[in-house]
């Protein structure tokens, strides 16, 4: 909108004036007459100690393996390095388990089914006697206006 009302401005008064009547500064105008190019996305090398492929799979299959699989990727690492073995970095671990959504608790948990709220459900009159009101359910909606009217529902 200030650009449109600048093109309009700009003929009459000299570009000084314009940017006062506007409220921008004469920089700002500039800068936007004549946009900075971006600079293009930079590639960078990769490392020469990048894991290959069989690497990547390997430590994969070792942190998936029987002894290990309930172990964090830090015990895992500290193990191999007491046995003599380094891999890879604790943080390559977690970055290889993170790739294949592995990057959770890895211990072996059992699920508990879903477990329903107890509820007093009263048929009839007095067919439930409780001291606590509160777990018994009141009438729901549309309820009050059926009893009015003498409909009943089960």
């Amino acid at each position: 909108m200030i650009a449109a009302a600048f093109d309009e401005l700009a003929p009459v008064v000299r570009t000084r004036r314009a940017c006062a009547l506007l409220g921008v500064s004469r920089a700002t105008h500039s800068r936007h007459q004549r946009p900075r190019p971006r600079a293009a996305a930079r590639q960078w090398p990769a490392p020469p100690n990048k894991l290959t492929d069989v690497e990547r799979q390997q430590i994969r299959d070792l942190l998936h393996d029987q002894r290990y699989c309930d172990l964090l990727p830090a015990q895992v690492w500290a193990r191999l390095l007491d046995e003599g073995t380094y891999l890879c970095s604790i943080s390559t671990m977690y970055r290889l388990l993170r790739e294949t959504g592995e990057s959770r608790d890895r211990r072996r948990q059992r699920t508990h089914p879903a477990r329903r709220k107890p509820q007093l459900l009263a048929t009839k009159p007095n067919d439930v006697w409780s001291w606590d009101l509160t777990k018994l359910p009141g009438p729901g909606p549309g309820d009050l206006l059926r009893a009015v009217h003498g409909h009943r529902h089960l």
